[in-house]
């Protein structure tokens, strides 16, 4: 990214928020990266950051080997903000001592705030999230205490001449309601930011990057239907024109009528560059009999990519590889300190056999959000920009067991229906994600005058800021009702509809 912007960095120290936090650096107009915690000092300074944070982790500072940065973070002369962990191993560092306190505080707690720089604007009383079993016991010389709980007394510190900060809460979730005043007045009182991160400027730029990297070669991008993918579509159309080609494969795996909106969509921009690939019964043949959830992905993200292949080398004189990679696929794929959940075929699978001289990724830094953002400036359709998030197995992990073509047709026309309704009854800002699920199951029912046998459908319907956690959406019941009786009476071989009432966690949004 360039340097000339205004650049907070993150060292990850494995914390599970760690997104949130840049997501919410990021929402307050300033660029935040993530880097790995053990980032080299020369690595820091070339980028030439703003300030430094150091987010939480699930490690525990007393161990032996647990996760450290560079003491020299501290002699960089920039304004540094320790969260949870990142303060521990602050105070540590600096000559403080952590301990394990008497009683340890999870959930949400009463904080008094003192008057202070990173506090500003926050209430005298007001609530906080913790989650911690370690707190600072003794601060570091300099510091002093900024709040504290009725179980934590250093419930946040500062060292205002050298501009350390730390908090023992977690300020970037929902849960901490005064938590954006923490960001705001490290992002612009102390780290002096003007907040120079707008999506239009990013256009600018991303365009200028793609056309120095390309010049006058071709790219190839695979054009999944997906959010990510049409916006880098969409700006790499913008930024070459004809040098791009995209290929659409049908796996015969999307929901109803997605391939027609996409051609709809792209053929007018891409013109004969838009290559669309029907291997929907090959897909099928390779998914018989497959029931364990990351064998599909597996066998779809392989299928996927000989069929991509096979179709690149049939267009040939191809210089670069697009994709629609995305920095939350970057960091969960790329190692760090925090764990991989799944297995993402987006990142990296260049090809061996494809000529390729290197690989595009103009979304590379964005997050989902700024990436529907991007789509919008780009003059992409709304309903496209908005799509549901729809995972790249499609709909093979939401049937429960083998895939067929007959309960994939149950879930697309189920699927369809409970958007139809939801979309009909104004209800879309209620959800971030909602679908239909074939169950393994099957019971006994009562069709007319005769006795079924058939398959149970579920609906999942969740709201969620973050995806990271998710509460189902109390939908009204008149509308549940009619959703499943279209449901049973206009999809075949259905008897039953269930509603998930499960929120994340303990449960994921998807079933498999």
């Amino acid at each position: 990214m360039s340097k000339e912007r205004e650049l907070i960095i993150l060292l990850d120290f494995g914390a599970q928020y760690n997104q949130l936090i840049a997501r919410r650096i990021r929402s307050s107009k300033v660029y935040c990266e993530i880097l790995p915690y053990d980032t080299s000092l020369n690595n820091i300074r070339a980028k030439n950051p703003k300030g430094i944070i150091l987010s939480g982790g699930p490690a525990s500072v007393l161990e032996e080997g647990s996760p450290r940065c560079d003491a020299g973070v501290f002699n960089l002369g920039l304004p540094v903000l320790g969260i949870c962990y990142g303060m521990q191993l602050m105070a540590q560092m600096l000559g403080g001592k952590v301990a394990v306190p008497d009683e340890r505080e999870y959930g949400k707690v009463n904080m008094q705030v003192a008057p202070s720089r990173l506090l500003s604007g926050m209430d005298k009383e007001t609530t906080a999230w913790m989650s911690h079993t370690l707190q600072v016991e003794q601060l570091p010389q300099g510091f002093k205490s900024i709040a504290h709980s009725p179980h934590c007394p250093v419930a946040s510190m500062e060292n205002a001449d050298k501009n350390f900060y730390g908090v023992q809460f977690h300020p970037e979730v929902t849960h901490t309601p005064q938590g954006s005043f923490v960001f705001k007045n490290f992002l612009y009182d102390i780290c002096g930011c003007s907040g120079d991160w707008e999506m239009s400027a990013y256009v600018e730029e991303a365009v200028a990057n793609i056309r120095a990297q390309v010049g006058d070669k071709r790219v190839l991008l695979g054009l999944s239907g997906g959010v990510d993918s049409a916006v880098a579509a969409a700006l790499l159309n913008k930024a070459i024109g004809s040098q791009l080609s995209c290929v659409f494969v049908d796996h015969g795996l999307l929901r109803l009528r997605e391939r027609e909106e996409v051609e709809a969509v792209f053929a007018p921009r891409l013109g004969d560059n838009l290559y669309v690939v029907d291997a929907s019964e090959r897909f099928l043949s390779k998914l018989a009999g497959v029931i364990e959830p990351e064998t599909k992905r597996k066998i779809i993200g392989k299928e996927f990519i000989e069929v991509f292949s096979q179709k690149a080398l049939e267009i040939g004189d191809l210089d670069f590889l697009a994709q629609g990679t995305i920095y939350p696929d970057v960091i969960e794929s790329g190692g760090g300190a925090a764990s991989v959940i799944k297995s993402h075929h987006n990142v990296g699978g260049l090809p061996k056999d494809l000529p390729f001289c290197g690989v595009v990724e103009p979304l590379r830094y964005l997050f989902k959000d700024e990436v529907r953002a991007l789509g919008e400036e780009l003059g992409l359709p709304h309903s496209m920009v908005w799509r549901q998030p729809f995972p790249g197995p499609g709909l093979a992990i939401r049937i429960i067991g083998d895939v067929t073509a007959e309960k994939l047709e149950i879930v697309k026309a189920s699927d369809y229906i409970l958007r139809e309704e939801i979309d009909k009854g104004g209800l879309m800002s209620m959800a971030s994600q909602y679908f239909t699920v074939l169950t393994g199951i099957r019971s006994v029912g009562v069709m007319g005058d005769e006795r079924s046998y058939d398959y149970t459908v579920a609906l999942r319907v969740v709201n969620t800021n973050d995806f990271m956690t998710a509460d189902w959406v109390r939908l009204p019941y008149d509308m549940l009702d009619t959703i499943s009786r279209r449901i049973v009476n206009e999809v075949r071989n259905v008897n039953r509809v269930v509603y998930d009432i499960t929120s994340k966690p303990p449960a994921s949004i998807e079933w498999e």
